[in-house]
């Protein structure tokens, strides 16, 4: 599909929101910043096997997109905490209607 003049998006809405959030480590993150405020270590160690540079990454992206914010506190040693956006905390809805299709599809094919 085109792209809406000057915007740099997709046309369509759904490719819009999956160019966004369509990583599975993306949506990984928002989970686990939905309930509040993590530094990049405890986002690492709940995540579980993503590498630190695609973790860093994958913030950074979010981060541009306006979905991350990245508070940095003038710490020894630095002091950094990731959380959500209103942007991003947007995102609930759609990552709850994931979790209610992921629960309904595993208890039918248990």
């Amino acid at each position: 599909m085109a792209q809406p003049e000057g915007t740099g998006l997709p046309a369509c809405p759904v490719e819009t929101t999956l160019t966004l959030i369509g990583d599975k480590w993306k949506v990984l993150i928002l989970r686990d910043l939905l309930p509040g405020t993590k530094r990049f270590g405890q986002l690492k160690k709940s995540i579980g096997s993503v590498s630190q540079k695609v973790l860093t990454a994958q913030l950074r992206d979010m981060e541009a997109n306006g979905l991350v914010r990245r508070q940095v506190y003038a710490e020894v040693p630095p002091r950094v905490e990731y959380s959500l956006t209103d942007l991003g905390r947007s995102l609930k809805p759609i990552l709850d209607a994931m979790q209610a299709w992921g629960t309904a599809y595993q208890a039918a094919n248990r």
